[in-house]
């Protein structure tokens, strides 16, 4: 039988949710050989360290191997499974967290395709997981500020981890220089009707070149960079504002509310007032 040796269950205060990482459940755990979890979606994201033994996790159709010192992330908003071995039992420490970025932190570090994290250091690892259990142990006023600190420490293991070859670290982050100032004209005035024409005069490009130029070390299209930039930025407006979804429309770039919210609803999944009223406390936990 599986024996759970510490568990933990929180619910952070809505003020914080948007402001701090914070760790809704966590928990250490001896599995026996049956041990599995199968799931559709759930809030938020898993981190689960393996003390000894072994195992596997499946996301996105692919089945990775998981040994004692290694590390795997899962978003759990995504179908996911993880299950021990049946000939060596794993032992975990697990934390499930939410906070601001982790969305966007795990797409950098690649864990749908990439979740597990091999080779850390078992006593850097396990300081941050103690800390965590800690805090649960002994709350204080400052206990949401200590929590974000120790997930943080433990997001920058997995950071440095990834990217330890700087070669890796400059794939993620090169873009050619003639691209430079069309980006920063876009970031800078996203709100503005830009012009493909403009942007690629700013590339020294003609309109073509700079689409196909932008595409292969964007990932997307101008137009649908900036259409997301837009949306992004209207996203931290509907969570950081009260202003009227009318006028944070025309603040990204909108001249048609209702283009907006239609556009917006197409890349969230929800209108725009949906999505401030789940991200500022309503989510399922």
């Amino acid at each position: 039988m599986t024996r759970f040796l510490r568990s933990y269950f929180h619910t952070e205060r809505d003020a914080l949710r948007g402001a701090l990482y914070h760790t809704v459940r966590a928990g250490h755990l001896v599995a026996d050989k049956a041990h599995h979890v199968d799931r559709e979606t759930l809030a938020g994201h898993e981190l689960v360290y393996c003390l000894r033994g072994g195992g596997s996790v499946r996301v996105g159709g692919r089945t990775h191997r998981v040994k004692s010192r290694g590390l795997y992330w899962i978003s759990c908003w995504h179908p996911h499974s993880y299950r021990s071995d049946a000939a060596d039992p794993w032992e975990l420490y697990w934390v499930r967290i939410d906070g601001p970025g982790l969305d966007a932190l795990a797409k950098i570090l690649r864990i749908t395709d990439l979740p597990v994290f091999p080779t850390l250091d078992d006593a850097s690892v396990k300081s941050c997981f103690n800390e965590i259990f800690d805090i649960f142990d002994a709350p204080s006023p400052a206990s949401p500020a200590r929590m974000h600190a120790s997930l943080a420490r433990l997001l920058a293991m997995l950071y440095e981890s990834r990217f330890r070859d700087v070669a890796d670290m400059d794939t993620l982050t090169s873009v050619p220089s003639a691209l430079e100032r069309p980006l920063v004209r876009m970031r800078q005035h996203y709100a503005d009707p830009l012009r493909l024409a403009d942007l690629s005069a700013l590339a020294g490009m003609s309109v073509s070149h700079f689409i196909r130029t932008f595409k292969r070390s964007m990932g997307t299209s101008p137009i649908d960079w900036l259409r997301r930039e837009r949306i992004s930025q209207a996203k931290r407006r509907l969570i950081d504002t009260d202003e009227p979804v009318k006028e944070i429309a025309r603040q990204c770039g909108y001249r048609d509310p209702y283009f907006f919210s239609k556009d917006f609803k197409k890349l969230t999944g929800l209108p725009p007032s949906s999505y401030r009223e789940r991200e500022r406390g309503a989510r399922p936990i």
